[in-house]
């Protein structure tokens, strides 16, 4: 078995399947779209507001995602963090019930773009291998971190472990000082409670705007002496099981989806079965009386069917779901506030029942999410969904088209038409770029919009 710390000082690209860097090519497409949507949001407004106040620049700066100040790369991985996190349309990994990606890039272009500054720019293949590196690492912690605690942990407890790893792969430590980026990360990533958000939706949302600087912080220490191994999600006993197949296997590949709509992954299932039937047989939404949603026990916390602010619309499912029924889609014009006061979609909301399914839930365990939804017509007039799980899971994956489509949709008329082909262009192939060409992409991400 190859441990952590060794796997992390020496995965070059030749050792990523190919399987993995296309994942993370459509990733890194996905990512950036749902960023320059993010920069919008008053939740990105306010971290960029207050970031350059906390983290000074230094002498090889980053700089804010669609803003272009210079901070230092933990200030850059926390405002990017929250920016990509303030929309939940990013990618998602199944069994560790969060995101990975909404942390590893922010914090790695954060370290590309401080190599720039420091006039030792990085080439797209380099950069390729240490986000897959964070991603799987990322992946194993949060998996370890499940199974052995009690709480359900927010992302940037886990992936706090995986960007400290992959930071200090690109600080060129040795694995033991590898190790103790870990443990560092591990110690002092935010062990934020999810129900916490889920139940009282709010802008701390997922906790990687604090995961992934925690993590640039820790490797960072690391370099200069400072010690914190293990990490128990890496080293322990328990964690044992779930590290065997490391540098054979990619957790990532298994088990990452991206998503069609910009809420809560466990919101989908119950979105897409309304869509069909609204569709199928031809419906508007004046005919549908109410909705029966049968789901697992932690999806029917999702509850908020009065939303008032972006954050009860990203963590609800009967609002969504009344949505999809009222406007036929969720995209931008959806997440506009007045879309929270329309009258059409609160009538249908307030008229949708979540049922706590015991089966579904036991059968949930595994990391699948499950929902079957019945709509009640106003003759009285039942029609029952089959069971979905969400569409963009590995075995139902979303189209590379579908994501350019919802990329362009995202950041067109944030960043203009010409800037976004050239950003999509250059995210499905980022790995083939250029020291030269990467620092173009990383211009295009973080110039002001």
């Amino acid at each position: 078995m190859t441990d952590m710390a060794t796997f992390a000082a020496e995965l070059s690209l030749a050792d990523i399947p190919a399987d993995m860097t296309k994942l993370m090519r459509r990733s890194f497409l996905d990512t950036i779209g749902v960023a320059a949507i993010g920069s919008q949001s008053e939740l990105s407004r306010i971290v960029t507001k207050v970031a350059p106040t906390l983290f000074g620049a230094g002498e090889a700066p980053a700089r804010m995602m669609f803003d272009g100040r210079a901070l230092s790369p933990a200030g850059a991985a926390m405002q990017g963090a929250f920016t990509i996190d303030s929309v939940d349309a990013h990618d998602s990994i199944s069994h560790n019930k969060g995101h990975a990606g909404s942390a590893v890039f922010p914090a790695m272009l954060a370290m590309a773009d401080h190599f720039r500054a420091a006039g030792r720019p990085i080439d797209g293949a380099t950069l390729m291998a240490w986000i897959a590196l964070g991603y799987e690492i990322s992946a194993r912690s949060g998996q370890v971190q499940h199974a052995t605690c009690a709480d359900y942990h927010t992302s940037g407890a886990w992936t706090a472990v995986g960007v400290a790893a992959a930071v200090a792969r690109a600080l060129g430590l040795s694995p033991e000082a590898i190790r103790h980026a870990a443990g560092i990360g591990e110690y002092h990533g935010p062990r934020s409670q999810m129900m916490r958000c889920i139940d009282h939706p709010t802008m701390v949302r997922d906790g990687v705007g604090w995961g992934a600087p925690s993590g640039v912080t820790a490797a960072f220490l690391a370099a200069e002496g400072f010690t914190g191994a293990p990490a128990l999600t890496c080293e322990s006993a328990a964690a044992t099981p779930f590290w065997e197949d490391l540098g054979r296997g990619w957790r990532t590949v298994d088990y990452t989806s991206h998503k069609p709509y910009p809420c809560c992954r466990w919101a989908h299932p119950s979105i897409d079965a309304v869509r069909h039937l609204m569709s199928h047989h031809g419906l508007h939404h004046s005919q549908v009386r109410a909705v029966e949603i049968r789901t697992f026990h932690n999806a029917t916390r999702l509850a908020g069917q009065t939303p008032q602010t972006p954050c009860e619309f990203a963590y609800s499912i009967a609002f969504p779901v009344a949505t999809m029924i009222v406007r036929g889609q969720i995209g931008v014009p959806e997440l506009a506030p007045e879309t929270l006061q329309d009258a059409d979609i609160l009538r249908l909301s307030l008229a949708t029942q979540l049922i706590d399914d015991p089966d579904i839930t036991a059968r949930c365990s595994t990391g699948t999410r499950l929902a079957q939804v019945t709509l009640v017509l106003q003759d009285g007039t039942r029609l029952v969904d089959i069971e979905r799980t969400p569409r963009g899971d590995p075995d139902t994956p979303l189209s590379t088209a579908l994501l350019v489509d919802k990329f362009h949709l995202f950041s067109d008329d944030v960043i203009g038409p010409a800037r976004s082909k050239r950003l999509a262009q250059a995210a499905l192939d980022f790995d083939a770029l250029s020291a030269p060409d990467l620092s173009q992409l990383l211009n295009d991400i973080y110039d002001p919009r």
